[in-house]
């Protein structure tokens, strides 16, 4: 369920009081956000320009164009900063995707049975997480995003395979004997 939008990085909070953000990127190139410029809200109706950026402890500082005060800074936490699809790369590796990809496959096991529907990919700082509306009526769930648990994705077939198998193991607390 590919989307023309691609979310690159959030704006986070303010970063003292002359409209710097914390902006937390997506993507292993940080400097491509400049390249990538005008970037834009979820809807493309707001654009953004990043005049300077630097790193940051576990985040990025950025000015953005036009947001002089803390209030206005405010006011952009959690906006997401989009670039259409068209903009980017084409994806050359079919182990590579974006995460925006993933959201609305199905999710199975690896027998083969229904498990749910991706329904978001979060990164709250060390790895990615998928976040699974089950088939089943109930609470979403979230389980890492390691070759053990999903040991494959299938864009174009719109499948992740899931080994709940290996997600109970992860969760595990350790033996007893491992306690001390």
């Amino acid at each position: 369920m590919p989307t023309d939008r691609i979310l690159l990085a959030r704006i986070g909070a303010p970063h003292g009081v002359r409209g710097e953000v914390r902006l937390f990127v997506f993507g292993a190139d940080a400097e491509a956000l400049r390249r990538y410029s005008p970037l834009t809200d979820e809807t493309g109706k707001r654009k953004f320009r990043i005049t300077t950026m630097r790193p940051g402890k576990e985040h990025f500082v950025a000015r953005l164009e036009g947001v002089d005060t803390r209030e206005a800074a405010e006011a952009l936490t959690n906006v997401g900063l989009h670039v259409t699809r068209t903009q980017l790369p084409p994806i050359e590796d079919e182990d590579d995707f974006y995460h925006a990809d993933l959201i609305g496959l199905a999710a199975v096991t690896v027998e083969g049975a229904a498990f749910g529907t991706v329904v978001a990919v979060h990164n709250f700082g060390a790895d990615d997480i998928l976040e699974i509306a089950p088939t089943e009526k109930g609470k979403t769930l979230m389980l890492p995003f390691t070759k053990a648990v999903v040991p494959a994705v299938d864009i174009k077939g719109g499948t992740v395979t899931i080994n709940p198998a290996e997600w109970a193991r992860e969760d595990e607390p350790p033996p007893e004997a491992d306690r001390e």
